[in-house]
């Protein structure tokens, strides 16, 4: 590793690259139009080297980690010297470096003096992008269905006219690209100043950022027990048919880092919760991130410690024309669980509870004289450790968005929000006593030690004020987030649909027709004790 001088230098190089990609989205997040963006936040951003290295990446959404290396591969590789300076590519494209249709991904060249110095990439989610219902996220049973497919492309005005021609809402996506646009060129001149200010020093900062992040990953990865260690657990159901989806791991521990083998897991299914390998690779990279103390300076340096192989074909690596649209948001979700599980066993059983494990994903829209489209994730219950209690109405792991406002909701769409709060019986203590258990026989029956309690998850009912659509993305209705070394698990969530007084329960994935007065109630769940 870098002696003190050679840290102190790297650190500073890294936190510019970092500062510039933060202030790529603080201009993405002002320039929206959509309050998906601008409120929620539901983007990242991040600069690569001239090799479409990743370099730095804000602090947005973890599970873009080790997608959007992927979407800048593609795009070089689709266009190559037709990336030319002022020029801006775009692509949405699963199956080459994406992750579900909504989340569209820039990536503008970065010059200097005529030499291609890097690459300034941000992907958002677009509350439309065409496709079978408003939203683009209900469950449909192959990618065509799911909306308008971007191959890597130049974003000229004809590819523009392409996509605004292909969504509900052509206004809101046009302001939301063209503040897309805004955000890489910031990230263009930023990364072209800070070659500026190191000079012939520059590549040689770019390459000893990435070894001393390798070299600090596999110094904490060092820390875990070498050997091999197993994990599993189901998705719900991809809501066309198939049910306790299994996702299997096995994870080897060595020198060289780490290596996630999903052999065995189930083949892809006809649902649309799919994950394709850029969307499992970043589970992974985020789950051992997780174990890193410190964590090192997060870019393509210590990515090469982590060796993931997903069978093709499967649930966590899906062969085109798979229906993919929920495998970014809600199977991303289970991988990290059983990462985190195999990790907590070569942690000797350090690490937290299962959180959420979903992110609750909710589209309503409608057509007539003002079109709209509204997508949120809703937040939930967080696991505990044994140190500290779960947070509650938070959102976990893959995702890191925050609400809608409330105000900003009703003032963008004819819905008003009914309730938002936890969820009744919410926890309120730091500690609670297990359940009476057997022990051994010869001492009878006796409590085990008190626990610590997981978060709560929240209530959010929304009244619908005209005819709409609406889709549902969710997990962890049938099977509840996991306690910890045996503590209680968390609440399961649940889904209902509110009409004339009348409540009925609607499963994980569905989509339907709200009439006006018609509600949703979306009861999120929460994270298990430990």
């Amino acid at each position: 590793m870098a002696n003190i001088s050679q840290a102190a230098e790297i650190s500073v190089f890294h936190h510019a690259l970092v500062g510039a990609a933060e202030e790529m989205g603080e201009v993405l997040k002002r320039s929206a139009f959509s309050p998906n963006i601008k409120e929620r936040q539901d983007y990242s951003c991040a600069l690569f080297d001239a090799q479409g290295r990743l370099l730095a990446q804000a602090a947005h959404l973890p599970v873009h980690l080790g997608s959007m290396p992927a979407s800048v591969e593609a795009v070089v590789k689709a266009l190559g010297p037709r990336l030319k300076s002022g020029t801006c590519a775009v692509v949405n494209d699963p199956y080459r470096g994406g992750t579900h249709l909504p989340d569209i991904t820039l990536v503008a060249p970065v010059f200097a003096g005529g030499r291609l110095l890097g690459y300034a990439a941000n992907r958002a989610h677009h509350a439309d992008i065409g496709g079978g219902a408003p939203g683009s996220m209900s469950p449909q049973t192959d990618l065509i269905a799911e909306g308008l497919v971007l191959p890597p492309m130049l974003l000229d005005d004809a590819a523009l006219s392409l996509i605004l021609a292909n969504t509900r809402t052509p206004e809101e996506r046009e302001g939301d690209l063209a503040a897309q646009r805004a955000a890489c060129a910031r990230g263009v001149s930023r990364l072209q100043e800070l070659q500026r200010r190191e000079g012939r020093a520059f590549n040689r900062r770019c390459a000893g950022l990435l070894a001393h992040s390798r070299a600090l990953m596999l110094h904490s990865l060092a820390k875990l027990k070498a050997g091999v260690y197993s994990a599993e657990d189901v998705m719900d159901d991809d809501g066309a048919g198939a049910a306790d989806i299994r996702i299997r791991l096995r994870l080897t521990v060595g020198r060289k880092g780490l290596r996630f083998d999903f052999s065995g897991s189930a083949p892809q299914v006809r649902g649309g919760i799919n994950a394709v390998l850029a969307v499992t690779q970043s589970a992974c990279y985020y789950a051992a991130l997780c174990f890193c103390e410190p964590v090192p300076p997060v870019n393509a340096g210590c990515f090469e410690c982590v060796n993931v192989f997903a069978p093709e074909g499967s649930i966590v690596n899906a062969r085109r024309p798979a229906a993919v649209a929920g495998g970014n948001v809600e199977t991303s979700q289970r991988i990290v669980d059983v990462c985190l599980s195999a990790l907590s066993k070569a942690a000797g059983g350090r690490g937290c509870a299962q959180s959420q494990g979903t992110m609750n994903n909710v589209t309503i829209g409608g057509g007539g004289e003002k079109p709209f489209t509204y997508y949120e994730t809703v937040a939930g219950g967080c696991g505990a450790t044994r140190e500290r209690q779960g947070a509650s109405a938070t959102h976990s792991h893959m995702t890191n968005t925050l609400n809608t406002p409330i105000e900003a909701l009703e003032h963008a769409y004819p819905l008003r929000v009914e309730e938002y709060s936890l969820r009744a019986g919410a926890q309120h203590g730091d500690r609670r006593e297990r359940a009476e258990v057997d022990t051994l026989p010869s001492h009878g029956r006796s409590l085990q030690p008190a626990c610590v309690l997981g978060g709560a998850g929240v209530v959010r009912r929304i009244r619908a004020l005209v005819p709409c659509e609406f889709g549902l993305l969710t997990e962890r209705r049938l099977h509840p987030p996991r306690g910890l070394h045996g503590a209680p698990d968390g609440e399961v969530g649940q889904n209902t649909l509110i009409r004339g007084g009348n409540k009925q329960s609607l499963p994980p994935k569905c989509s339907g027709r709200l009439e006006a007065g018609d509600a949703l109630e979306i009861r999120t769940p929460g994270g298990g004790s430990a």
